[in-house]
């Protein structure tokens, strides 16, 4: 068919190649993996309805479970000048006939299949994101309690600040990424309802059953309000808010790794298998790979910028640029979040710290000067006034070349000298146990822990139930096809 209802003619050969594209292999699967899935849930419904005959039924899910399981090698060479769903309808109508074939698509419309796609794929993408960023996660833990005691300044304004440990530091950035794991986790479960049902922009006067569809799709229930369904991607901006966060948080980790491995610092070294050299400077090692994980954030960041304004004053209710445009660029960025954390993963996992060259700059750096102030002020000394007597003192040792703090001089009216008898840098971390210090790290690893084990079961749960639906389908599929105990091949 050249045209379709009130039209008899299709878009000219460049346009629908800018709008449609020219959809290889990979995008025939990608879409049609989802679609089809949407066709057993549909049809098996339809005839539990009582709206499509059962030889009809069978004969439709036959022929679509067919095309699965050969990866839907028929379409490749197929033209498709009005997208990829009609030129997979008209062949289903072509191969079956209109009177089976042409009852695919009652009770729906592309509208709401479409966003039941988006929604079904953005639920797989997501659940895939978050099961790598929890064993990111658990590295940063494993490696923060293996590194508990290896002690190094803390930096504030790029200036040695006070004592901490490198364990502590990992158990930050994973206290970071758990919040970046809630927030990615809500957007998992948000899309709960299934838009299927929601037909063109208003529902149907045909008795179909959205619920039977949203059960077998994994969904918890049917839409609630059509126009809303067909009209919003609100939860993929969410998802992508999500993964932008979690990005911008191994991106400044990252920041931190490069800087510490340069020879300047010598902090952390990277084994060669993570690292690379240069075409004309043999002397290199360049620990490269920070750098991807720092810049591949900006693809979440743009893509929900794209979104946002591709989506901003659009009228309510179904449209391209809400249905197209603002998810077309969401998919690559959520890979490349992924990708981020893939690398993030071994570079965590991989960093040796230099314990000595930490302790060694900790020292250099006077990051013990607070804790002298503190210790004059347990002997009554005001805190303002034993900031700037240690600060006096830090400067007199800088002109004197001295590395360390030894002797602090009181003012006139404060009595005498004091000596700077401070304990070794690790008890004075194992001291700061207040206000989430380095002295509690073990307690913040154990939190940590236990908020993994929640997130992980949580999960698990989740895609659990996913894939008892998708057993529910295909047994649903099977009692259609009289197929038996073999079930319909997925």
């Amino acid at each position: 068919m050249s045209g379709t209802g009130r039209l008899t003619r299709t878009l000219g050969a460049r346009t629908a190649r800018v709008v449609y594209g020219e959809p290889g292999p990979d995008d025939i699967r990608r879409e049609l993996c989802h679609t089809s899935v949407i066709d057993l849930a549909h049809v098996v419904m339809l005839t539990e309805c009582g709206l499509l005959p059962r030889d009809a039924a069978a004969a439709l899910l036959r022929a679509v479970t067919a095309l699965r399981a050969d990866s839907f090698r028929e379409l490749y060479d197929r033209p498709a000048p009005r997208g990829l769903y009609l030129m997979y309808e008209s062949h289903l109508i072509e191969r079956l006939g209109t009177d089976v074939g042409g009852k695919l698509h009652t009770g729906r419309s592309r509208n709401d299949i479409k966003a039941t796609i988006t929604a079904m794929r953005l639920r797989d993408d997501l659940t895939d994101l978050l099961a790598e960023l929890l064993r990111l996660q658990a590295v940063l833990l494993s490696r923060a309690r293996a590194h508990r005691d290896v002690v190094m300044p803390v930096y504030t304004h790029f200036q040695p600040a006070m004592p901490v440990t490198y364990g502590y530091y990992l158990a930050g950035i994973a206290t970071a990424l758990d919040r970046d794991v809630d927030a990615l986790r809500h957007a998992v479960e948000e899309p709960s309802r299934c838009p299927l049902g929601a037909g063109a922009v208003s529902g149907t006067d045909l008795p179909i059953d959205p619920a039977r569809t949203a059960e077998l799709l994994g969904f918890d229930g049917p839409p609630l309000h059509a126009t809303d369904a067909v009209a919003s991607r609100d939860t993929l901006l969410r998802a992508l808010a999500a993964a932008a966060g979690a990005g911008l948080t191994l991106s400044r980790l990252a920041t931190d790794l490069q800087l510490w491995s340069t020879q300047e610092f010598g902090f952390v070294e990277f084994p060669e298998r993570l690292v690379g050299g240069s075409s004309a400077m043999p002397q290199k090692r360049n620990a490269f790979l920070l750098e991807h994980v720092k810049a591949k954030s900006a693809a979440a960041v743009g893509a929900w910028t794209a979104s946002a304004a591709a989506m901003k004053s659009t009228p309510f209710t179904n449209s391209i640029e809400v249905g197209t445009e603002t998810v077309g660029g969401a998919w690559s960025a959520l890979a490349t979040v992924r990708d981020s954390v893939l690398l993030a993963q071994v570079l965590v996992s991989g960093a040796r710290p230099d314990g000595p060259r930490m302790e060694q700059r900790a020292r250099e750096g006077f990051v013990t000067a607070t804790v002298i102030a503190n210790r004059l002020v347990r002997q009554g000394v005001p805190f303002r006034t034993a900031h700037h007597v240690v600060g006096a003192a830090v400067r007199e040792a800088v002109e004197a070349g001295e590395p360390e703090l030894t002797k602090i001089t009181l003012p006139e009216g404060l009595q005498g000298d004091v000596s700077a008898d401070v304990p070794p840098l690790a008890e004075l971390v194992a001291e700061h146990d207040r206000g989430g210090g380095p002295g509690a790290c073990d307690n913040v690893v154990q939190e940590l822990r236990e908020r993994h084990a929640e997130h992980s079961a949580r999960l698990a749960r989740y895609r659990a139930r996913l894939a008892r639906a998708e057993r529910a389908l295909d047994t649903a599929v099977a009692a259609v096809t009289g197929a038996g105990d073999k079930g319909a091949e997925r």
